[in-house]
């Protein structure tokens, strides 16, 4: 457990501009360090994602938002690459929450939930972020699939609960709109 936290400490806030895929999975790297698993069958189903809020709600991700397309984004109130793609993940939720999308944020290694408060409260974000200081449920996802590996991570859930995509940097509103959309039109 240690190792897995002290690989996502070395690349915390990283650029993501050279994501390396994960051994045998069937993902296709992807223009702009976005990675993509375009069959529906070798994609991963994400781990179980619970926990309590940075506002002290519990959420369980699979269970609250079941048929949902899910963008989760892990990030910290001090990553400046967190910082410069709030606006555009506020945005782009905003013009997708009536289709069947819900953002999701993953605080990761702010010990205390006041600085994130402050983050979302500044960059007006409208979604829940479960607060996630040690790391722990970064842990959960499975050795090989589309895992968050740095800060900024954004991994997009399909309607099925499986790992679809995965950008290892901040995100432009273009970048989460042409990722959102095969996901969108799937049925």
């Amino acid at each position: 457990m240690f190792a897995a936290l002290a690989a996502l400490s070395l690349t915390a806030c990283g650029t993501g501009d050279k994501p390396k895929s994960g051994g045998g999975t069937q993902f296709v790297q992807g223009t702009g360090g976005v990675s993509v698993v375009k069959d529906r069958a070798d994609r991963q189903s994400a781990p179980g994602l619970d926990g309590k809020t940075l506002d002290g709600k519990q959420l369980d991700i699979a269970e609250d938002y079941k048929g949902k397309i899910i963008v989760l984004n892990v990030w910290g109130s001090w990553c400046s690459p967190c910082r410069a793609e709030a606006k555009n993940l506020v945005k782009v939720s905003k013009a997708y929450q009536d289709k069947g999308v819900q953002f999701v944020g993953i605080n990761s290694r702010d010990p205390n939930p006041a600085p994130a408060l402050r983050f979302e409260k500044e960059y007006e974000v409208p979604y829940p972020s479960l607060h996630d200081s040690s790391g722990k449920l970064l842990l959960r996802f499975p050795k090989g699939s589309l895992n968050p590996q740095a800060l900024p991570s954004t991994l997009f859930i399909d309607r099925d609960g499986k790992i679809a995509a995965r950008a290892l940097k901040a995100l432009t509103e273009d970048e989460l709109r042409k990722t959102l959309e095969p996901l969108v039109a799937e049925k």
